[in-house]
């Protein structure tokens, strides 16, 4: 069957036939893309200029041949069942959605492909127009883009491994210079500063653990601190016991950073005054999300508690002014509540 026979009997039903081919035909050859009009047996009975260009036939080689000629050898013995099963149920549709398509050349060269599927009827007769279009170039950029992005990654996750060693020898140096100090109120800011250095590493070592290098699992990051900071000031369990409650909560290092000081801080003050030396009790750190972009953490102690008219403002302490800034630095407000139990909270929005 030629292609204008093809053709004709698809637009038979028109009244105004030879308009309707004309127009048909010039839609189909100045296409953009290759349109390949097959059979219901799986026979191209048209084909447009594009079709010669993207394969490398002339439209005579095509025409009459079986669709599986365009289509690699690895993949022809399927195609049959495939079109058999897509004529039984003919709609518009992509082809093969989410899987990868390759086409064949005339020089046999493979090239990935975008096939759309469109049923036409006349009567009892039923042909697909395939619409294929090339997507060599738009794949050459994905795998440029991909190979930038995992390159990227891999330097960031360097840096963030080189960052954390060179954390972790400052917060070596540190603690050796504490065994030197007889002052004790000296070697206990030492001690704080190590623990603060110790808190910045831990982060970075999150981040080069993390299949995501962008973002903090900052629940991870808070039972680690716990374990260091029980080792650090050699805290009794039985005596004094911290519970965590934990909602997942990812963060980007720049707020991840100053939200894991200011954890740290909240606990060590917690640790270090919140308990008399015979004292037990019980510290709860905990994150909740109060809605989708907002988070809520506190940290609280059933130990002395506070003064009714404490102020973080009218404290000396550096630990309390640090968790002042810390807070205004993650776009936070900070809540404190000194009965029943002393509680601190921050209330912060993620940052994308």
């Amino acid at each position: 069957m030629s292609q204008r026979d093809a053709v004709s009997q698809i637009m038979a039903p028109t009244p105004s036939a030879d308009t309707a081919d004309q127009r048909f035909e010039r839609v189909v050859e100045y296409a953009p893309t290759a349109m390949i009009l097959i059979s219901a047996d799986g026979q191209i009975e048209m084909v447009n200029a594009q079709t010669e260009i993207i394969f490398g036939y002339d439209r005579a080689e095509l025409l009459g041949q079986p669709i599986e000629m365009l289509v690699p050898a690895r993949m022809r013995d399927g195609h049959p069942h495939l079109r058999s099963a897509y004529a039984k149920n003919p709609n518009a549709r992509p082809m093969g959605p989410g899987r990868d398509l390759y086409a064949l050349r005339k020089d046999n060269s493979e090239f990935p492909v975008e096939i759309g599927l469109n049923p036409i009827t006349s009567g009892d007769r039923q042909v697909i127009l395939a619409a294929i279009s090339d997507i060599s170039e738009r794949k050459h950029r994905e795998e440029q883009i991909a190979r930038s992005l995992k390159e990227k990654e891999t330097l960031l996750s360097e840096v963030h491994h080189r960052v954390k060693n060179n954390l972790q020898i400052i917060h070596s140096l540190l603690d050796m210079q504490t065994a030197t100090i007889e002052d004790h109120q000296a070697r206990e800011a030492l001690i704080e500063s190590c623990n603060r250095v110790r808190s910045m590493a831990q982060i970075h070592q999150s981040l080069y653990q993390s299949e995501n290098i962008a973002k903090v699992d900052f629940a991870n990051f808070c039972e680690s601190l716990i374990s260091s900071l029980l080792a650090a000031y050699n805290i009794d369990p039985d005596q004094v016991r911290i519970k965590s409650e934990l909602a997942h909560v990812e963060l980007a290092i720049d707020q991840a950073v100053p939200c894991g000081l200011v954890t740290n801080e909240l606990l060590t003050n917690a640790l270090k005054h919140g308990f008399n030396a015979d004292q037990s009790g019980e510290i709860l750190i905990s994150t909740k999300m109060t809605d989708a972009q907002t988070v809520e953490l506190s940290v609280s102690d059933t130990g002395i508690g506070l003064p009714t008219d404490f102020s973080i403002s009218n404290s000396s302490g550096l630990g309390l002014q640090l968790i002042e800034l810390l807070t205004e630095q993650i776009g936070g407000k900070l809540s404190i509540e000194t009965t029943p139990k002393t509680c601190f909270t921050i209330t912060f929005t993620i940052k994308d």
